[in-house]
């Protein structure tokens, strides 16, 4: 069956207190996602954001981010004060995140909620059912906020090592700091909950993203340093990245430290199962990212400032993908196969079954050939105009190739009257595959300013783009109802 989504990460919708939460904004988005027809809400990792605010730069791939706590249901519950809240400047651009301010207040004024929470038996469930995870993470965030600058490898040898006897010091010596992060986590888990079972009460399923890797300095390493290539002193071999191509002659430097693959085979690839049925609880779908990756990947020695001496390494492949499958039989996937895709990124993700992805504006690309017109599309696949790594098309149409844009009009049949935006929005919605995801801010014919991030760069314009109040209006929703509707995907 033919269906269309729209992608929009929760931190860009509009609110009072500096950034989109799962609140009162995120349920009018479900209420707008079902009066234009939708059947997906995309958004980006949910993951508590580390360096550089990317949500695919994470402090655990198990935790969700405390900023997107809603401020306004823990007033109703009592366990905030409106003049608390409002005594606080969370910044003087509401179309932008200020993430120094989050970093600032937000903890903060949380830990004032927490002060006041009495705990329950539905949270004491939460920490007995997360304790997996729960507790690494707890300590390794309280630890980690007691020196803010470092890193888990620049801890005391006894931590570090994950001693037994040092650990449970440590666990005694921080316990309410602990307690804190339980908190967090389980208000987190608690809202999230709610609104998703709000969005599936108005036919919305949610697709999640789930990043192929992790930070060095993060919970999943540090607890479980012998599932990757570290040294005998934690630090990274080999690190992830992407080789040089038209785009970027030094490649791109990502910096993870890469999985060992032959330990994660040997316990049938636990870690993963369980990050991916973590995902499950919180996602309808889940988005692999850099499904390649899975194929082979981009290895570069730790020490090298580019990315342009890596090597090609397998990865798991098949044997990694039958796990899973097999472990968690009944969740949706979307490879992410896109970037320097070959015969064998191409048969892994047929033999999968999982839908692969198509973006248009890759099709009028003249840099580098692709297989991204409309016309070729799969019906297993799933068509974009634009990611979050994109130009938005509004500034695609400015900033591309002249060429490039002239043979885009012509293939596509763009024209003044219809709007060049939305005739490409058109030609995803008339494709062949079976679901067609489009981002906000092109439905909001948006410029430069909107866009999300841009790959390989370290800038406060990256992840910040905040929509503004009434931006879903009545009439943008019967607009895309029409267009859903005419190209069957309702």
């Amino acid at each position: 069956m033919r269906k269309s989504g729209i992608l929009m990460h929760i931190t860009s919708l509009p609110g009072p207190y500096g950034i989109g939460s799962m609140g009162q904004c995120a349920y009018d988005f479900v209420d707008f996602l079902a009066s234009a027809g939708q059947s997906y809400w995309q958004i980006l990792p949910l993951s508590p954001t580390g360096y550089g605010d990317s949500p695919y730069q994470a402090f655990s791939a198990f935790a969700g981010n405390h900023y997107l706590i809603d401020l306004d249901f823990l007033i109703a519950e009592g366990l905030l004060q409106q003049e608390e809240v409002d005594s606080i400047c969370w910044g003087s651009d509401a179309t932008r995140v200020d993430f120094g301010i989050l970093f600032e207040n937000r903890a903060r004024v949380l830990r004032l909620a927490f002060d006041r929470f009495q705990k329950t038996e539905d949270y004491l469930h939460f920490i007995e059912e997360n304790k997996d995870w729960l507790e690494d993470y707890a300590l390794f965030m309280a630890v980690k906020e007691s020196s803010p600058q470092k890193s888990w490898q620049s801890w005391s040898l006894g931590l570090l090592m994950r001693l037994p006897a040092m650990l449970e010091a440590y666990r005694e010596d921080f316990q309410e700091a602990m307690e804190f992060q339980y908190f967090l986590q389980y208000q987190f888990h608690r809202q999230w909950k709610a609104l998703r079972s709000y969005a599936h009460s108005k036919g919305i399923q949610i697709i999640g993203d789930v990043p192929i890797y992790v930070p060095l300095d993060s919970a999943d390493v540090w607890a479980n340093a012998h599932l990757f290539r570290l040294d005998g002193n934690c630090r990274p071999i080999k690190v992830a990245g992407c080789p040089p191509d038209s785009f970027n002659a030094d490649g791109q430097l990502w910096g993870n430290p890469l999985y060992n693959w032959d330990k994660m085979k040997a316990d049938g690839y636990r870690w993963w199962i369980n990050r991916l049925k973590a995902a499950q609880k919180m996602y309808d779908v889940v988005r692999l990212d850099h499904f390649r990756g899975f194929e082979s990947f981009w290895s570069v020695p730790a020490a090298e400032k580019t990315a342009i001496n890596g090597v090609w390494e397998k990865g798991p492949g098949m044997d990694f993908i039958g796990a899973v499958q097999k472990a968690i039989p009944d969740l949706a996937f979307i490879a992410e196969d896109l970037g320097f895709v070959t015969d064998e990124v191409r048969q892994l993700q047929e033999d999968s079954g999982y839908p692969g992805m198509k973006v248009l504006q890759f099709a009028f690309d003249s840099r580098e050939a692709g297989d991204y017109l409309p016309d070729r599309y799969p019906v297993n696949s799933v068509c974009y105009c634009g990611t979050h790594d994109n130009p938005t098309l509004g500034q695609w149409l400015e900033e591309a190739a002249a060429e490039d844009v002239s043979y885009a009009k012509d293939y596509m049949g763009l024209n003044e009257e219809e709007g060049y935006i939305w005739g490409m929005i058109r030609a995803c919605m008339s494709s062949v595959s079976k679901l067609c995801v489009i981002q906000m801010q092109d439905y909001l014919q948006l410029g430069k300013d909107a866009r999300m991030n841009h790959p390989g760069t370290l800038s406060s314009r990256n992840w910040t783009w905040r929509a503004t109040e009434g931006f879903a209006d009545a009439a943008l929703a019967k607009r895309i109802l029409d267009m859903t509707r005419k190209y069957e995907r309702i």
